[in-house]
C-alpha cells in the first residue's frame, strides 16, 4: 500500500490508473517475493470460502482456485487479471507482454486448468 501511496505522485496518466495500479502491486509482490530468502506461500483455495447458498458452486469454485494455486506465479497473475475482467490490452499493459501473447496464453492457461480438472 506504501509503493501505491508514494508512486501516485508519479503517476503519469498514460495508462489506465487499474493498470498502473496492477503493475505496481505486481512489481511490489516480485520484489518482495525476491528479499525473502523463505518462500512461503498462500493457498488461493481459501480465497474461494465464500459465503454462499449453493454448496456445489462453492465446491467448483474452490475447485477452480486450487487449480490456479498450482500454476506458475506469472500464468497465474494473468489468469486471476482476466478473470477481474481486465483486457488483452491491459493485461499486456501490466505484464509487458504484446497483446497476442497474452491471447495465446491464456488460451494456454484455460487449456491446462481443463486438462487438470479432467485429471
Amino acid at each position: 500500500m506504501a509503493n501505491v501511496w508514494q508512486g501516485l505522485r508519479t503517476f503519469r496518466g498514460d495508462s489506465k490508473l487499474s493498470t498502473w495500479l496492477y503493475r505496481t502491486c505486481i512489481n511490489t509482490c516480485i520484489t518482495s517475493y525476491r528479499r525473502n530468502s523463505v518462500r512461503s506461500t498462500v493457498p488461493l483455495d481459501n480465497v474461494a470460502q465464500v459465503a454462499d447458498d449453493d454448496d456445489h458452486r462453492g465446491d467448483k469454485l474452490r475447485q477452480m482456485y486450487n487449480l490456479i494455486s498450482q500454476l506458475s506465479p506469472v500464468d497465474r497473475a494473468i489468469i486471476m487479471m482476466w478473470l477481474d475482467e481486465k483486457n488483452y490490452d491491459e493485461i499486456g499493459d501490466v505484464t509487458g507482454m504484446p497483446r497476442n501473447t497474452v491471447a495465446s496464453r491464456i488460451r494456454r492457461i484455460k487449456a491446462k486448468l481443463i486438462e487438470q480438472a479432467n485429471a
